[in-house]
């Protein structure tokens, strides 16, 4: 579907590929879905082209801002727990965390639309296509840039860039790009795959629509404290606790319902990530706590005071910490607890939270060294000073451009 999604509006792929990156990010609650929409990405925006370090840099960015935006998060559980005993809720924190870090995507987007190069004039593309290591771009683009350059009719442009006797391509050809998600059968890969792991045919859209319903009662939980079972105190369950019940449970029917081999699933790519990304979660996060918890005093001291005068200095905090902490969930573990104690409330740090998506500065983020490896044109890239990479930029517009929507929307939500 994101696939379909992408190469339906090709002209609009700075846009609509960090949109689709930060929805399904925002759906499955973790960036590394993205891995898989990297090379249609790139193939569109190069059959187009377009630049792509541009769609490319700014949906990784979006894949990280829609993990602070999702309700089944790691990092929106570890939030839910540090601001719900103030009697903030789900529905509150997407109020502010939602629209403020489509902002930033869509902020950063605007800012990429014309960022580099464009490819005919890329030395490094045009070395690479030349040495027979990635396809040049399509004719009839480079005519249709010449004809409006040069104010000819695109016949005239095609018929002066294509050489002698060369076969040149249809526009039919040109928008229609070989769909990598069938088979030689005419079946989807996603059915192959998941047949060929004992599932029954169309489980991948099952298990989809029963992640979704999962999505859906995590979200009215949330929003309706009553509803939820009540835990050993009476009291309604935590929504970070409810929050991993539904998962467990919706996993556990996936299972049920699809006949996959249970093997197969411990083996997999994703279920390999995401127990990495639990030991690292914790670990990381303890780590930060047991620094700050020893030296609490030391630290505070030191912060309340600018934090009093500069709220907004928080939020720096916040990100320097995810630089070196390298995962959002850790960050707001590690920090949330401490802007509470500096007398900041729930809403404005629902409004900095944005700030924890700083793990794009070091260029060596799963997802960043996937992107760098799947642009075949070499526009996508860690520059001469390390730091000045693709990156960079739409990391810092998108985070700056949320931080300020979020905490405006918090002094008006409160």
């Amino acid at each position: 579907m994101a696939e379909k999604i992408i190469k339906r509006y090709p002209e609009r792929i700075t846009f609509i590929a960090p949109l689709v990156a930060y929805i399904f990010t925002f759906a499955a609650g973790t960036g590394h879905i993205l891995y898989p929409l990297l090379p249609v990405i790139h193939d569109t925006a190069l059959r187009n082209g377009i630049r792509p370090e541009r769609p490319i840099s700014v949906s990784v960015v979006a894949s990280l801002q829609g993990i602070t935006a999702s309700p089944v998060s790691a990092a929106m559980a570890a939030f839910i727990v540090v601001v719900e005993a103030s009697g903030y809720s789900l529905p509150k924190i997407m109020l502010i965390a939602v629209p403020s870090t489509l902002v930033g995507v869509l902020v950063a987007s605007l800012v990429m639309l014309r960022y580099g190069k464009e490819l005919e004039d890329d030395p490094e593309f045009q070395r690479r296509v030349a040495a027979g290591e990635v396809e040049d771009i399509p004719l009839l683009v480079k005519a249709q840039r010449k004809a409006k350059r040069d104010n000819v009719s695109v016949e005239d442009a095609k018929n002066r860039l294509a050489p002698t006797g060369a076969r040149t391509e249809s526009a039919a050809e040109i928008s229609e790009v070989a769909s990598a998600s069938v088979g030689a059968d005419g079946r989807l890969e996603e059915d192959i795959t998941a047949e060929s792991n004992g599932a029954k045919p169309g489980a991948p859209r099952i298990t989809a629509a029963i992640f979704l319903a999962t999505v859906v009662l995590v979200v009215i939980f949330g929003a309706i404290p009553s509803l939820r079972p009540p835990g050993e105190d009476g009291e309604p369950l935590s929504i970070a606790i409810l929050l991993q019940i539904l998962m467990l449970s919706a996993a556990a029917i996936m299972v049920a319902v699809t006949n996959v081999k249970v093997g197969a699933i411990a083996t997999s790519s994703i279920a390999k990530t995401g127990l990495i990304a639990i030991v690292g979660i914790f670990g990381l996060a303890w780590l930060g706590l047991t620094v700050i918890q020893a030296n609490e005093e030391f630290i505070v001291g030191g912060l309340e005071g600018m934090v009093t005068k500069y709220p907004w200095m928080f939020a720096v905090a916040l990100f320097a910490c995810s630089i070196v902490l390298f995962s959002q969930a850790s960050t707001t573990r590690t920090l949330m607890p401490l802007g509470l104690s500096l007398g900041l409330g729930p809403a404005m740090l629902a409004g900095m939270w944005p700030a924890v998506n700083g793990a794009f500065f070091l260029p060596t983020y799963g997802t960043i060294v996937a992107a760098m490896n799947f642009d075949r044109t070499g526009t996508t890239r860690i520059g001469k000073f390390v730091f000045n990479h693709s990156f960079m930029l739409p990391g810092l517009v998108a985070i700056a451009a949320a931080v300020a929507t979020g905490m405006t929307l918090a002094t008006i939500i409160g």
